[in-house]
């Protein structure tokens, strides 16, 4: 499960998309995801699956690899189906005992299950086509203008990046470990769910112990390498703003802009 995990991994392919400007691709997802809670309607959601569906194919990122990053929410997303389903008054189209199913209740299910996945598939793009570093200098260069309020804006990127680039890292970790731990007899999946709670400690523990593990030698090889943040720090690529960062936000404009006006009207 843990192998299909798309957030933080890096797919090094050469691409318009991939060539963008990191600070670009940061705001056009952050605005991405705001456009994903301003539609409520299959117009708006066929409008964004469109402009996603181009964006991946201009990044030359195969669909698969995008749509498996979906495999380890899909748990999540059917929990959140049933919820908006059950838990939505309205025009009653089935009852089953105490539990009654609305027309209402099935649009908002279907459009938070869409809404999930969009979300999923939208933030994966990012990462998959932005280097960590790359990413990096993107983020610490948005961050630079609140350094007068005394923000560690380098700190702060270099954290985020760490922690997206090890994400795929943890996961293959922990799949390592409970294949290790079955072999010994350790079960995860049978028991209620105290049980379970109990038995995810051998699991728990060399996993943590393994992150700190990895903390500890990356804090030791920055160190080694005279790492002092930001202060004197040179980049070998100087972000700029090019004609093809130019046309990608104001096709992304128009985008945004026709989700605002299908919105109100």
């Amino acid at each position: 499960m843990f192998k299909n995990l798309t957030i933080g991994q890096h797919y090094p392919v050469e691409s318009p998309v991939h060539n963008l400007d990191p600070r670009l691709k940061i705001i056009i997802t952050f605005i991405f995801i705001v456009s994903l809670f301003l539609i409520d309607s299959f117009a708006t959601y066929l409008l964004v699956v469109a402009f996603l569906a181009v964006a991946i194919s201009i990044s030359k990122v195969p669909i698969k690899f995008v749509i498996k990053g979906l495999r380890p929410i899909l748990m999540i997303i059917a929990i959140t189906f049933i919820i908006n389903m059950l838990m939505t008054p309205g025009k009653v189209l089935v009852t089953i005992g105490f539990i009654k199913i609305t027309e209402e209740g099935l649009r908002q299910a279907g459009f938070m299950a869409i809404r999930l996945a969009l979300l999923i598939m939208g933030t994966s793009l990012l990462t998959l086509t932005t280097s960590p570093i790359i990413l990096t200098d993107g983020i610490e260069s948005l961050l630079n203008p609140f350094k007068r309020f005394g923000l560690p804006a380098h700190e702060l990127a270099m954290m985020m990046t760490i922690a997206l680039r090890f994400i795929p890292t943890l996961m293959e970790e922990t799949e390592k470990i409970m294949k290790a731990q079955k072999s010994r007899g350790a079960d995860f999946e049978s028991g209620n769910i105290v049980s379970r709670a109990k038995n995810l400690v051998p699991l728990l523990v060399p996993l943590f112990i393994s992150a700190f593990r990895r903390a500890d030698e990356l804090a030791m090889a920055m160190e080694a390498r005279c790492y002092r943040g930001g202060e004197n720090r040179t980049r070998m690529r100087q972000l700029k703003i090019s004609k093809g960062d130019y046309a990608a936000a104001g096709v992304f404009a128009v985008y945004f802009a026709a989700i605002i006006v299908i919105k109100i009207w």
